[in-house]
């Protein structure tokens, strides 16, 4: 009998009131099929039922055979070898590859007619991780019943999307901690649907026509070098820019041309002599600030000139730091690294202006700053954020000082740029008479005596006023010790009024920062919450405020609308009980919602948003127009029973504070017993692990310890992320004094609640942050841990980078006891005499934390006579990517606790 579930979750009406929600389940098939209408608790369950009268099965209901295909060894039940254990990780492995779903990523809009909107997205076919581009047409025409399909952009069975990456990408892909490969990324133009993207060290163009009849052929943009970032010019999608050898480059697709915009680097082959790149952001830039773009263009002209800001980076008096690496030549890799208390790469902004002669020939004059940042605001260090108003008028930046306790968000003028006249110009020197001249303004400037969290919330009114000297914003701070948004008026003085952009009006002093005069600023969210760093949308029209927050729960991620006209009226719109990812267009007329449970694999839901009736109590009305992915069950899942859902704790410290925790049980769960205890440990700042989401992967290897008969816990500890200021400043200047206690008294909380756990045998594992603190609780509590297994450990922050080191523990010289006592090194001596209680894991070209840490580590250990185990993986980086080495370690993780613990 053929039985086929479809279980579809769409809203049909979504109010404030959650007694408005609706929850359908739809089933489609012939007269075998089985149709089960579910509530919003129930469909969270994999929905696997072969005949009517069979039972279904609890998410949380204990397995008797749990994921594996075989029976599973309870720790301390038996012995197994390590060809076996190597053996059941493969087919662990090949059992999540069916049980997680697809997830659309980097969701953009492009409307086509006033009720027609075309999704893009990123999307892995079949069960691989090789990502490709994927769009769905969405009809709002109430009259059309249109069932939303997705199909494939591009033919991705072509060669050249899969011709390998190389160490370029390797490295950006690092930074952004992007686990996919093939197109990771791509550049929509809406109005012209062109579309670039890079892919196998090159980078390729599509026009995605209207109406496609299947998959849109594209060309490669043919070049020797390696091609990153590219970016299409908005005002001719024609021209393209991107970076290849730490230059900036111009491609015009209509010509074929390419041209060299920037001349930074030299070639010579020693990175001593070519310290310097254009659009490229520096190692600390990417890795602690997330700003991986290092180039702009301007959104709209005024002139007919296509400008492109970028940034010039010089690490000539950053250190450079060598190890082995197996993929290049000379057997040496070569990086700028600042360490804590050492010089940071200095940075600039120039500007590129590109003409065109009937959109063949480029012409590109290059201008630079009249006074550089540092004369314009001498005590910043970080460039950390870079834009353009949307009018394309005025040039925004955010600085922020070396300790990152204080910032502004400055606003340039084109008049600040100078130099590389027009000589060749195409046509006579064009008027500038749209552009205002002023001095630099700082419109906003926070101080925090803790630190300043960079984040990308900041939007500016585009129909506030025709006054160009005045602007008003929308930029979030901590101020009030949760992340908020405030709206600022502000009225800027430019000496002389409007002046020609490029004849500086008579005693401009452009080389310091005017303060804006504040006309206004209020609070647009407030409460013990914070809104999240990444998802603001505004509707002038309505003066409406779409954000993600944590209003209802600090561990689920939700979408909020508030009125700019109706303070404290704060509508949820996503459904509650998940934690959701949201995309949403331009006008804020649709969005696109991604979200889970711990129970439930990720589903992605569109909705329309319509304008709720006058003096209703609620803002919004939004209605679900289906999934944006939806795929039949697969026949393997017939074969798969449910993982074991882990349970959310909340524990109240002693100090007062709440924290949440996460247990997860062994697959079987028998009541009574105890089991060995693993706590997955991450303890840092930044990173939040107990959330309601349904983490696929990443919760692997915690479904392969619970498989075999493990407790595992993870802790939210004082530090972590999404708890306000006062939560998180608990480290300040104290790395690695202070977490350890924290998660051991939630643990002896966790073990009068839950009986099973048997904290006799105690052990942690965690990875780079983790690792660290892995360390640090066997060498500090030794008596409580039994064993420890330490991944990419950092083992003294003098060893680690400024941006993230300085934020927390200040600058070496200002805190030399916190960087002491905050070191594994100034612990070794405490770790146990007896064997096989540490396992050391690290990829030896990892350029986040060094293999110097573990090589100084083992000096130590040595030192001591300490015993250790130690895992290298030769080709690996700092996190571990590769299929084999995945396997291998988790082989050697598995095999070392069932052996010890």
């Amino acid at each position: 009998m053929k039985i086929l579930i479809l279980c579809l979750l769409t809203f049909e009406q979504i109010f404030y009131e959650e007694k408005l929600l609706k929850l359908r389940a739809y089933a489609a098939g012939g007269k075998d099929t089985i149709a089960v209408l579910v509530t919003h608790q129930a469909v969270i369950q994999a929905m696997l039922i072969c005949l009517a009268d069979l039972p279904m099965p609890r998410m949380n209901r204990p397995s008797t055979s749990g994921v594996l295909p075989r029976p599973t060894v309870a720790a301390g039940g038996g012995t197994l070898g390590w060809k076996e254990i190597h053996q059941r990780i493969r087919e662990l492995r090949r059992t999540f590859v069916h049980l997680f779903v697809k997830t659309p990523t980097d969701i953009t809009f492009r409307q086509l007619g006033p009720n027609l909107f075309r999704c893009y997205f990123l999307l892995s076919p079949g069960q691989g991780r090789e990502s490709t581009l994927y769009y769905a047409d969405i009809n709002l025409d109430p009259n059309v019943n249109s069932r939303i399909v997705y199909q494939e952009v591009l033919d991705s069975t072509n060669p050249f999307l899969w011709r390998g990456t190389s160490k370029e990408e390797q490295l950006q892909s690092e930074r952004r901690r992007i686990s996919t490969w093939g197109i990771t990324n791509y550049e929509l133009h809406e109005s012209s649907g062109t579309i670039v993207f890079p892919a196998a060290s090159t980078i390729f163009q599509c026009i995605h026509p209207e109406r496609p009849s299947g998959p849109t052929s594209f060309v490669e943009l043919k070049s020797s070098k390696v091609r990153l970032n590219p970016q299409i010019c908005p005002i001719n999608p024609n021209i393209i820019a991107f970076t290849a050898k730490n230059d900036i480059y111009i491609y015009n697709t209509k010509s074929g041309e390419e041209k060299r915009a920037t001349y930074i680097y030299c070639g010579n082959g020693r990175l001593e002599y070519d310290p310097k790149s254009a659009g490229v952001p520096s190692y600390v830039m990417q890795e602690e600030f997330s700003r991986f773009q290092g180039f702009w263009w301007q959104p709209l002209s005024h002139d007919g000139i296509c400008r492109l800001l970028y940034e010039e980076v010089d690490e000539s008096k950053v250190p450079i730091v060598k190890f082995i690496s197996p993929d290049d030549s000379t057997g040496i890799d070569e990086f700028r690294f600042p360490r804590a208390g050492m010089a940071n790469a200095e940075s600039t902004l120039k500007l590129l202006e590109i003409e065109s002669c009937n959109n063949e020939e480029l012409r590109i004059t290059t201008r630079h700053l009249r006074h550089d940042l540092k004369e314009i605001a001498p005590w910043h260090e970080y460039l950390v954020r870079v834009g353009w108003t949307p009018d394309g008028m005025h040039i925004w930046c955010q600085l922020l000082n070396r300790r990152q306790q204080h910032l502004e968000l400055i606003l340039l003028s084109l008049s600040s740029f100078t130099g590389g006249q027009h000589k060749n110009s195409l046509s006579p020197s064009p008027s500038y008479t749209y552009y205002p001249s002023f001095s630099p303004h700082c419109l906003v400037s926070l101080t925090s005596p803790v630190w300043i969290d960079v984040h990308n919330i900041l939007y500016w009114f585009k129909k506030f006023t025709t006054d160009l000297s005045q602007k008003r914003l929308i930029f979030a701070s901590e101020e009030s010790g949760f992340r908020h948004l405030y709206l600022h008026t502000v009225q800027l003085s430019p000496p002389g009024g409007i002046a020609n952009c490029y004849e500086m009006a008579a005693g401009m002093n452009d080389h310091t920062i005017v303060s804006a005069q504040l006309i206004d600023k209020r609070s647009i969210t407030w409460g013990d919450w914070s809104v999240l760093t990444n998802g603001l949308w505004v509707d002038e029209k309505l003066g409406l405020v779409y954000f993600m927050g944590l209003k209802d729960s600090p561990i689920e991620q939700h979408l909020y609308v508030t009125s700019l006209t109706r303070p404290g009226l704060f509508q949820r719109l996503t459904l509650p009980d998940f934690s959701h990812q949201v995309f949403m267009n331009d006008d804020c007329s649709i969005f696109v919602s991604v979200f889970s449970n711990l129970e439930t694999p990720s589903k992605s839901q569109v909705f329309r948003i319509l304008p709720a009736p006058p003096n209703s109590e609620v803002l919004v009305i939004i209605s679900s127009l289906g999934e944006l992915v939806s795929e039949p069950l697969s026949e393997a899942l017939l074969e798969i029973k449910p993982l074991v859902v882990p349970e959310i704790c909340t524990t109240t410290l002693l100090s007062g504070e709440t924290i949440y925790s996460m247990v997860f049980k062994p697959h079987n769960f028998v009541p009574g017993r105890k089991y060995p205890t693993v706590l997955h440990i991450y303890g840092g700042p930044q990173v939040q692990l107990v959330c309601n989401t349904f983490k696929g992967f990443r919760h692997m290897r915690t479904h392969m310890l619970a498989a075999h008969g493990f407790c595992v816990v993870s802790i939210d500890s004082r530090g972590s992320d999404n708890r306000g200021v006062e939560f998180q400043a608990h480290i300040l200047n104290r790395l690695g004094q202070v977490e350890i206690e924290d998660q051991l008294e939630v643990l002896q909380y966790l073990a009068q609640k839950c009986d099973y756990l048997d904290l006799s045998r105690l052990a942690v594992f965690g990875w780079s942050y983790g690792g660290y603190l892995s360390l640090m609780a066997l060498a500090q509590r030794p008596d409580f841990f039994k064993l420890a297994i330490a991944g990419a450990p950092v083992v003294s922050w003098n060893l680690y980078d400024t941006g993230y080191t300085e934020r927390y523990m200040d600058l070496p010289s200002a805190n030399p006891t916190g960087y002491r006592s905050g070191a594994v090194l100034n612990y070794v001596h405490n770790l146990p005499d007896q064997e096989n209680r540490l396992l050391i894991v690290q990829g030896m070209i990892d350029e986040n934390v060094h293999f110097s840490h573990t090589n100084k580590l083992i000096q130590s250990l040595i030192k001591h006579g300490k015993p250790y185990q130690l895992q290298i993986y030769p080709c690996e980086r700092h996190c571990v990517r590769q299929l084999d080495s995945n396997e291998h370690y988790e082989t050697k993780l598995l095999s070392f606790l069932l052996q010890n613990l």
